[in-house]
């Protein structure tokens, strides 16, 4: 896998075009809380579920192909 963008979230955080962005360019959104993780059709997923408890998206946010990652799950990332 080769980085294509790197941003830091203190810096220069994800707008919600951004994120919309990246949900037009995914066939499959998982979204990792921990050790859990949910398989949505990103058609269907809103911003909010998208985000932690801060408000602000969680990270990371990983777009490997076809797939958005949203959130740490190393079971996920292996996979990718």
């Amino acid at each position: 896998m080769t980085i294509v963008e790197e941003r830091f979230t203190t810096k220069s955080p994800l707008t919600d075009d951004d994120v919309r962005a990246l949900l037009a360019a995914a066939d499959r959104v998982v979204i990792a809380k921990g050790r859990s993780r949910r398989d949505l059709n990103p058609a269907e997923t809103e911003l909010d579920a998208l985000k932690g408890p801060t408000g602000k998206y969680r990270a990371p946010i990983v777009l490997a192909g076809a797939t958005l990652l949203i959130g740490f799950n190393a079971q996920v990332l292996a996979e990718l």
